[in-house]
């Protein structure tokens, strides 16, 4: 056998639909979308979540809850990462630059987990009460920007 002797197996290889070339074609005319109707227009068809006149799945379920468009997304960082820190005063700035935080949002929120064993000075946009308790039980000082 040659290289040139391989050919893809009988029936593996489909050949596409030419529309639209003829009625010898057996897809001639109205290109194998039947008579009129709102398939058979140009861009007609209806959106994949559309359920047939039925009451739509969005409108049946119940609302519940509120989303408040005033709440802050802060980039939150946990302290056991700033212990292994080599600064003693550390900034949005700084957690950004070295890749701590990759995207700022809407300030920085400073966690508790983890803990803390040097005195480091932290600026952030916010702190949790454990957070904070922890880093001026190491003889630290939390600000807030």
């Amino acid at each position: 056998m040659k290289i040139s002797d391989l050919a893809p197996a009988p029936g593996s290889r489909k050949k596409r639909k030419r529309v639209g070339r003829g009625p010898g074609s057996g897809h001639g005319k109205t290109s194998c979308k039947g008579h009129k109707g709102q398939k058979a227009r140009t861009g007609g068809g209806t959106n994949p979540w559309f359920e047939g006149g039925q009451m739509p799945l969005q409108r049946r379920l119940p609302k519940r809850g509120f989303t408040n468009i005033y709440q802050k997304q802060y980039a939150i960082v946990n302290l056991g990462v700033l212990n292994n820190l080599s600064e003693s005063t550390i900034t949005p700035d700084f957690l950004v630059s070295e890749g701590i935080v990759k995207k700022m949002q809407d300030g920085i929120k400073i966690l508790g987990s983890g803990e803390i064993t040097k005195p480091i000075t932290v600026k952030a946009h916010a702190f949790s009460a454990s957070a904070r308790e922890k880093i001026e039980k190491a003889q630290g000082k939390a600000e807030v920007i």
